[in-house]
């Protein structure tokens, strides 16, 4: 082999074995905010309350995937009432957008994995001011805790206070992201000032010590939303800040689509699957996709052995060509909707048997890159989301919400249990949803054996990419059938997969959680424990 077709591989395989509680659990890609949704959960708080607690501080210590200036979904189980129900807090197009701000490159496609949607000029919907969509994260989360929360918006915003107040930490993993992206930070001013200070990005202390970054304004932002309500983010001084920074930007977002932004409780999806009842976030998110190949792989596979062989993978891969065929095409707002990014994920449960699973994103690592002065919010690219060619039902109109890839899900058993799951990791979360949920139920797996379980990914393209544990068997027959698959490493950084968040509850109250295989900050925090 010569040294330029040589590869670089990766030879250790780190595991996290799954947690066990009878008080509850809560599942998040960072440590710091998992511990402090099970601290809120100590308090006496419910799972709404703990996850909101976590969601709020995850936009502080992982800001390249979540934070106040982005969007989410909630989907949540009731245990007095047996509801399940979904907030809906997704972002959507300012009034004033229209296609002709994103005009179409005639090549290439977009840079990005969101979708597979045609080059725009100058990538105008990836990054910069005009890839910002309306955010409704503090609408959202204010609506589902005061719908569904037990303590006040002032406790539960307070950790994620502190957290901004003592800035971001830097250990080598958010170091090695802020470098990654370091050449998109470095084009806007504050974002440049905040996280590369002295034109370099930060770097972790040598002995081990948690250093701190300060976030620009952000501390005194969540000062002020704490003191003034929810409500400050939408109208008042706090939203004419954040409007004047957006405009001076050239954004088109105005106090009249914050002040008129609105989240919406609704039901969920659902579909039967092998007797048991999937739930998930509305026709706009990924969920409809996963129940398009869910009922597939139903239709089309009955498992023939404990364990997952050559022939499942095989189903899953089909199932889910048909699922993004299906999605690329025909779903979105418009008129002709058919209706049955870098993100973060929360998985919830408490020991009244509330369970909650929330996902929130700004899109894309770091967003738009454009971190406001005067707030020191993050913003999303949302914009991102739409289809840039005029015309179809996920295209972009002043007002529209797009379609995006969240599907934070529900899955109750014949036997009483609740599971939540949901991912992180842009078009690759619904396949990786999908076949976590066909583990669980058509092998049994444990929430600790399914986790660790090899997976694959199909989202759009004709690439099948499996992970290289993958029994060798299954591996050479899914890479004679299909020309495009490729085995890789399960690893931190690159990471070809998604990164899931499992919390499942039993009916006697045991409660068992499991994180992403092998990310360095996602942790399952118990009542307790943490």
């Amino acid at each position: 082999m010569t040294e330029s077709r040589r590869t670089i591989e990766q030879h250790w395989r780190v595991t996290k074995p799954a947690v066990e509680s009878d008080k509850g659990l809560v599942a998040s890609q960072h440590y710091l905010a998992s511990d402090i949704g099970a601290r809120i959960l100590e308090q006496g708080g419910n799972a709404v309350d703990a996850a909101i607690a976590t969601g709020l501080a995850l936009g502080v210590v992982e800001p390249w995937m979540s934070g106040i200036g982005g969007g989410g979904y909630m989907t949540l189980y009731l245990a007095k009432s047996r509801e399940v129900k979904v907030v809906d807090f997704g972002m959507r197009a300012p009034f004033d957008a229209t296609s002709d701000d994103y005009p179409l490159a005639g090549e290439g496609q977009n840079a990005s994995d969101a979708f597979n949607w045609p080059k725009v000029i100058g990538d105008v919907n990836v990054h910069g001011p005009l890839s910002i969509a309306v955010p409704g994260y503090i609408r959202g989360i204010n609506l589902a805790l005061r719908e569904f929360g037990t303590l006040s918006w002032h406790e539960v915003i307070e950790p994620a206070c502190r957290e901004a107040e003592a800035g971001l930490p830097i250990d080598w993993f958010s170091s090695q992201k802020i470098n990654q992206w370091s050449r998109a930070l470095n084009t806007y001013d504050e974002t440049r000032k905040t996280y590369l200070a002295d034109g370099l990005p930060p770097v972790a202390d040598i002995e081990g010590y948690l250093k701190r970054i300060p976030l620009g304004n952000l501390a005194a932002t969540y000062r002020k939303l704490q003191k003034d309500g929810a409500d400050a983010y939408d109208s008042g001084p706090l939203a004419e800040s954040i409007t004047r920074d957006l405009q001076a930007t050239g954004s088109k977002i105005t106090t009249t689509d914050l002040e008129q932004y609105k989240a919406d409780i609704s039901e969920p999806l659902t579909t039967s699957y092998r007797g048991n009842t999937f739930y998930v976030s509305g026709p706009l998110t990924a969920g409809p996709s996963i129940i398009h190949a869910l009922e597939k792989l139903q239709e089309n596979y009955q498992p023939e052995s404990s364990q997952p062989d050559a022939q499942t993978y095989i189903q899953y891969v089909e199932a889910l060509r048909s699922a993004y065929a299906d999605r690329l095409a025909n779903l979105g707002e418009g008129p002709e909707t058919k209706v049955p990014g870098n993100t973060s994920h929360i998985c919830v449960a408490d020991a009244e048997g509330n369970v909650v699973s929330l996902t929130q994103t700004i899109m894309s690592a770091f967003g738009s890159r454009i971190m406001l002065p005067g707030s020191g919010v993050l913003m999303n690219n949302g914009m991102m989301w739409f289809d840039p060619t005029p015309g179809g039902p996920n295209s972009v109109l002043g007002g529209r919400r797009p379609l995006c890839n969240m599907c934070p899900s529900l899955l109750a058993t014949a036997n009483g249990s609740m599971t939540a799951m949901g991912a992180c990791g842009g078009r690759k979360i619904f396949p990786a949803i999908f076949q976590l949920t066909s583990l669980l139920t058509d092998f049994g797996l444990s929430v600790n054996d399914a986790a660790h379980e090899a997976r694959l990914d199909v989202s759009g393209t004709e690439k099948v990419i499996a992970m290289d544990h993958m029994a060798s068997e299954a591996l050479a027959e899914l890479e004679a059938i299909y020309p495009e698959c490729v085995a890789l490493p399960n690893g931190v950084s690159p990471n070809p997969f998604a990164l899931p968040q499992i919390v499942r509850r039993q009916p006697d109250g045991r409660t068992e959680g499991a994180c992403f295989i092998p990310s360095p900050h996602a942790k399952v925090s118990a009542p307790g424990n943490s």
